[in-house]
């Protein structure tokens, strides 16, 4: 919690519509986050610190305790251990896709909102699977590999079209329904799995279970969330239902596929190809030393979890990812986050201050903060809950503010409350 404060009339107006000055709010930004992300909340007079890797949970446990948002990609592990020493977080951004990287819950519970960008690297990802595709169908790899050794082996031995091939789509979100309209463009057809039933898009076919997907496509690409269901979801009883010769791609979370099976389906001329961005285990920098079970197996294409890394998507996520953390601490909206109640808000309450307030969710607590505001003058109230969380936001009259905030902040209920100006 911060200390209240009097605003004195040297504040510009836009520090005046947070909740302390905007200068004392310190961003903490790993693994090198796209200028445009770092230029926005510099734009804020925010302190804006940038690093270009990720840190060792001793190092971000340490710097994390002054920082009010933090910003990571998919290196940064944020667990409740991390969480338990930002006394002062009020935001987490996740520049990419997927957020579990992030205690979500832990984060809730601490009134931490998470924010993504769930769309802007989709084209990336899709474009580089389907560049993939053709690569394998054309054992373009080993051809290269050959050529660098001195190897002139020019052969249409096992090589193919990928016209009137079909692709099998396990995870039918935004990257994977991306991936089926570029697949159907080269005249593939798409089949697809989701555990939730999806819209196809053009003549793409729905399949009821991920093994009809398996024994019928010549090309199986994932593109799913870390979760227990989708742990090692790939492993040799799914390889051995794949079609003999077919190709395998996994551009989603490390942990979907068995490597180990994997290399053996390779080795043993059943899977003919398969290409590889994401691993169980993935280094925290740059660097040489990285093992992994693929390494030399043939028609693999290895890369360094380069789905999303365009400057394209990059620039595109820091600027979504970005927005969504101004307009909430500038704001209280947290539309987009993906562990807290929706609420999306304006900057406009001229007249008045705005007060935001994250409390438990348990009986009773509600009644309680309705009989502390019906002794103020509210000129507004949005309120929504998750099971575990409640997040409130009322305007109130600006001389009567302060002593709101104090009376919401004396509840044993209240886990986060702040003030917008």
């Amino acid at each position: 919690m911060q200390p209240e404060r009097v605003l004195t009339p040297e504040e510009t107006p836009a520090e005046r519509r947070t909740f302390f000055p905007k200068h004392e709010v310190r961003v903490l930004l790993l693994e090198g986050l796209h200028e445009v992300a770092v230029d926005a909340f510099k734009n804020q007079t925010f302190q804006v610190e940038s690093l270009s890797k990720s840190l060792t949970t001793d190092q971000l446990k340490e710097k994390i305790a002054n920082v009010h948002i933090l910003g990571i990609r998919s290196k940064t592990t944020v667990t409740k251990e991390i969480l338990d020493c930002a006394k002062k977080l009020k935001a987490i951004g996740c520049f990419c896709i997927g957020t579990d990287q992030v205690d979500l819950d832990e984060a809730q519970i601490k009134g931490i909102p998470v924010f993504n960008s769930p769309f802007a690297n989709s084209r990336s990802v899709a474009e580089l699977v389907l560049g993939e595709v053709i690569m394998l169908a054309r054992k373009v790899t080993d051809a290269s590999r050959g050529m660098h050794n001195g190897n002139w082996n020019k052969t249409a031995s096992g090589c193919y079209e990928i016209r009137g091939k079909t692709i099998g789509i396990i995870g039918y979100g935004h990257v994977g329904s991306q991936v089926s309209l570029l697949a159907e463009s080269f005249n593939m057809n798409v089949l697809y799995y989701d555990i939730e039933s999806k819209l196809p898009l053009g003549n793409a076919k729905e399949c009821d279970n991920l093994e009809e997907v398996l024994k019928k496509s010549d090309f199986v690409t994932l593109h799913v969330p870390k979760t227990d269901l989708t742990e090692k979801m790939i492993a040799k009883p799914q390889l051995d239902l794949m079609k003999k010769g077919s190709y395998l791609l996994n551009l989603s979370r490390g942990s979907v596929v068995d490597l180990n099976d994997l290399r053996d389906a390779l080795t043993s001329g059943h899977i003919a190809g398969c290409a590889v961005d994401v691993y169980p285990k993935e280094p925290s920098a740059n660097g040489d030393g990285f093992v992994v079970p693929l390494q030399n197996c043939p028609n693999t294409i290895l890369t360094p979890h380069i789905g999303g890394s365009t400057l394209e998507a990059q620039e595109a996520i820091g600027k979504e990812v970005s927005t969504k953390l101004i307009k909430y601490l500038n704001e209280g909206s947290t539309s987009g986050a993906v562990n807290f109640p929706q609420i999306t808000m304006t900057n406009e309450f001229k007249g008045g201050h705005r007060l935001l307030n994250v409390h438990q969710n348990r009986p009773g607590v509600l009644k309680i903060i309705n009989n502390i505001l019906s002794d103020y003058n509210i000129s507004a109230q949005w309120l929504n809950t998750t099971n575990k969380i409640g997040y409130l936001i009322v305007q109130v009259d600006t001389v009567m503010s302060r002593d709101l905030l104090r009376n919401i902040k004396a509840l044993d209920s209240s886990i986060q409350t702040r003030l917008l100006y």
